[in-house]
């Protein structure tokens, strides 16, 4: 089984939280349209002022989806 990496795109300030619930939306939207597996996205509220959206994609894919997305950083995901 490939290796599984998390992308994670980071969002601050005080709209940070509904900021990173709506980018899981389009980030769901292109998981449909690319065809992708694993289907796994999230987003998470680290305090007011900071949250994250991610998604979780395999090494084959990985490439071609941080090139078109733009991620800000990325992770071994281990779910």
């Amino acid at each position: 089984m490939s290796r599984q990496i998390k992308l994670i795109w980071d969002f601050r300030g005080p709209t940070s939280a509904k900021t990173a619930e709506h980018h899981e939306i389009h980030l769901k939207e292109y998981i449909i349209a690319e065809k992708l597996t694993p289907n796994i996205t999230g987003f998470q509220i680290i305090n007011e002022m900071y949250a994250t959206a991610f998604m979780v994609v395999t090494d084959e894919t990985m490439i071609q989806v941080r090139d078109a997305l733009k991620p800000h950083r990325g992770e071994v995901f281990e779910g």
